[in-house]
C-alpha cells in the first residue's frame, strides 16, 4: 500500500490546520486532557463542533442523500489527526458510532430524527456496553429488557457501568439483553434519552481527574420505536462499532505529539552536566520509541486502507491498532516519566516541572487506554481468533 497522502489530501490537512489556528481557545484545546480531550462535554466545545457541521466536516463519509459527502474515510481520518494533535474535541461516537450503525441499520423514524441533529452537532450520545459483570465481554451483558405489550415496547431493569458520557449526554446508546436462548444472539440495541425518570446516574471519579459513570435503569420504558435494527441483533451491530472505536477512540497524533514533546526535552537538558541526548540508555529508549511509533501509525494507516474497501470494518486490522498503539502509549509515559527523573512526578502545568509536568499527567491517563474499547487480552484473542485462525480455547 502507499504510505504517502494525495496533494489533494495534504491540502485538506493544511486547510483544517489554518481553521484550528484561527479557532484556538484553551477551553476548547486541551492537550494535557490525554485521550479524553475527544469528548465533547462542555458548551463551548459543543459550539466548536457546530462550526465543524457547518463546514460539512462532520458527515465526510456520509451518502450524500443523508446529508453526507460521500467522501472517502482518510478525510475523516485527517481530520480527526488534526483535531487529536491539538487535544481537541473529536468526531467519534456520534457520527461514527452511532450515526453509521443508523445509517446501516436503522430504522427510517430514527435516521430521520437523529442523523441530521448529529450532522448539526445538537446531540451527544452515552453509550452502554460495560457492566459489572460485563466489561469487555460484551456478549455476557444482562441489563434485562421485558417486553411490555401494552404500551408497545421494552422495560429496562439493572445497572451499567463506566459510562464516560453519562453526565452531559443527551442520549443513551444502550444494549439490553432480550433473550436468554443465545449468550450473543439475545442482545438488542436502544436508544433513551438522559433525562429519562427512571435513569439514575452516579460519577465515579478517575485517576485521570475525569468523570465516568455508573447509570441505574429501574423500569425504564423504551418504545419500539426506539429499537435499533432487528430484535437480538445487537452484539452484531456493537461488534462493528466496535471496530471503530478501536480506532477512532485512539488516533495516533496525540502519541506523536508526547513523543516531539520527550525527544525536545531529552534534546535541550543536561544530566551531571553531560547533555541528556547523550546517555546510551537514553539514546536507545528514544530509539526504540520513535520506531514503534511508525509502527503504530503504518498500523493505524493499514485499517484505514482496509476499511475503505468497503463493507465491514476490518476487524483484526482494528484490534491490531489498538493493542500495539495503547501499549506504546503507556510505554511513552512510562519513559517520560523515567528519562525526567523526580521532577517527573510533580503535577501538569508545573512551569519547572520537565515537560510542565506533562509526564505526570500521560502516567495517570494511559491507564485506561489499553481498557476502552475492549482490553487488551480482548484484542489479543480477536487476533488470534480472527487472523491467526488458532482455535477459541488454547
Amino acid at each position: 500500500m502507499n504510505f504517502e497522502f494525495s496533494d489533494e489530501q495534504q491540502a485538506f490537512v493544511e486547510e483544517v490546520r489554518a481553521f484550528l489556528e484561527a479557532n484556538d481557545d484553551p477551553e476548547v484545546f486541551d492537550v494535557t486532557r490525554e485521550n479524553m480531550a475527544q469528548i465533547v462535554d462542555t458548551p463551548k466545545r459543543r459550539a466548536f463542533m457546530r462550526t465543524l457541521g457547518e463546514k460539512g466536516w462532520l458527515g465526510i463519509t456520509w451518502p450524500k442523500e443523508l446529508g453526507g459527502q460521500d467522501g472517502e474515510g482518510v478525510y475523516e481520518y485527517l481530520l480527526n489527526e488534526q483535531l487529536a494533535y491539538r487535544g481537541g474535541p473529536q468526531i467519534g461516537k456520534g457520527v461514527g458510532i452511532i450515526g453509521k450503525t443508523l445509517i446501516r441499520h436503522g430504522s427510517e423514524k430514527l435516521k430521520r430524527e437523529f442523523l441530521p441533529k448529529i450532522l448539526n452537532a445538537e446531540v451527544e450520545f452515552a453509550v452502554g456496553y460495560s457492566e459489572p459483570q460485563a466489561g469487555s465481554d460484551a456478549a455476557n451483558m444482562q441489563l434485562k429488557a421485558t417486553r411490555d405489550d401494552a404500551r408497545g415496547g421494552w422495560v429496562l431493569t439493572g445497572q451499567k457501568i463506566w459510562t464516560t458520557s453519562a453526565h452531559f449526554a443527551d442520549w443513551y446508546w444502550v444494549g439490553a439483553r432480550t433473550s436468554q436462548e443465545s449468550k450473543h444472539g439475545g442482545i438488542t440495541l436502544f436508544l433513551v434519552p438522559m433525562d429519562h425518570p427512571g435513569l439514575e446516574v452516579q460519577g465515579i471519579p478517575t485517576i485521570g481527574d475525569e468523570i465516568t459513570n455508573s447509570v441505574y435503569f429501574d423500569d425504564v420504558f423504551v418504545h419500539d420505536d426506539y429499537v435499533v435494527g432487528e430484535l437480538n441483533k445487537g452484539f452484531q451491530y456493537v461488534s462493528e462499532a466496535l471496530d471503530l472505536e478501536r480506532f477512532t477512540m485512539f488516533m495516533y497524533s496525540p502519541i506523536q505529539q508526547r513523543l516531539e514533546l520527550l525527544c525536545e526535552y531529552v534534546r535541550t537538558e543536561t544530566k551531571d552536566g553531560k547533555p541528556l541526548r547523550e546517555d546510551p540508555v537514553v539514546r536507545q529508549k528514544i530509539a526504540q520509541l520513535v520506531t514503534e511509533g511508525e509502527v503504530a501509525r503504518v498500523l493505524g494507516l493499514r485499517f484505514l486502507s482496509k476499511s475503505m474497501v468497503g463493507g465491514k470494518p476490518p476487524t483484526s486490522e482494528a484490534s491490531m491498532y489498538k493493542l500495539f498503539a495503547t501499549t506504546l502509549s503507556k510505554k511513552l509515559a512510562n519513559a517520560s516519566m523515567e528519562i525526567g527523573g523526580p521532577g517527573a512526578q510533580l503535577r501538569v502545568r508545573t512551569e519547572e516541572a520537565p515537560m510542565q509536568g506533562r509526564a505526570e499527567s500521560t502516567y495517570r491517563y494511559t491507564v485506561i487506554d489499553t481498557i476502552g474499547g475492549g482490553a487488551s487480552e480482548i484484542q489479543k484473542n480477536i487476533i488470534a481468533r480472527r487472523h491467526l485462525g488458532l482455535p477459541r480455547n488454547f
